[in-house]
């Protein structure tokens, strides 16, 4: 919440969450005030469970079930991209660089990438799916010369099972 916080100090800037499904970001940020949100998630009953608990609030958002890799998505048309646990599960080169090639094209020139991943010492695994560990370097290599990265932290997550996942949080922004 920081990191979208010091990307969009204007509660007007638009915020794309990139696999927010369930995830309560979205109430939060409506709680202070943004104003222009879109959630994907691959997972339709994911987005439902989420307009579910907002209730008349989750018309303020626009809700899109997709691909990340595929889906279509207006030019130029978001401050903020955030993602907390996709990119990881891109193992394979050509999916990285179609992500890639989404953020590039969504966000504005200015905007701000944020990403969430597994850190180098994180699960190999996750869901029974594999997955790529990242530093900020190597996030940074990902998405190239677009985008300059701001900062960086790393956190322990605590898992509702009560296993620790070392997680990489970078906010990058686009230079171009």
């Amino acid at each position: 919440m920081a990191y979208i916080e010091a990307a969009a100090p204007n509660h007007d800037s638009h915020i794309f969450d990139v696999g927010g499904g369930a995830s309560t970001l979205v109430d939060d940020l409506l709680a202070r005030g943004y104003r222009h949100l879109s959630v994907l998630d691959l997972s339709q009953a994911a987005l439902e469970t989420a307009r579910g608990r907002l209730g008349e609030a989750a018309q303020d958002v626009v809700w899109l079930q997709g691909d990340v890799r595929t889906v279509a998505l207006e030019p130029q048309s978001a401050e903020v991209w955030h993602d907390r646990a996709v990119f990881h599960f891109l193992t394979d080169e050509a999916d990285r660089a179609a992500y890639v090639r989404q953020v590039v094209r969504t966000l504005k020139p200015g905007g701000h990438l944020i990403v969430a991943t597994f850190a180098l010492d994180g699960p190999a695994r996750c869901s029974g799916l594999p997955v790529a560990r990242y530093d900020a370097d190597g996030l940074q290599q990902e998405f190239g010369g677009a985008f300059h990265l701001e900062t960086h932290a790393t956190d322990a997550h605590a898992t509702p099972g009560g296993n620790v996942q070392p997680f990489v949080y970078c906010h990058f922004k686009r230079v171009d």
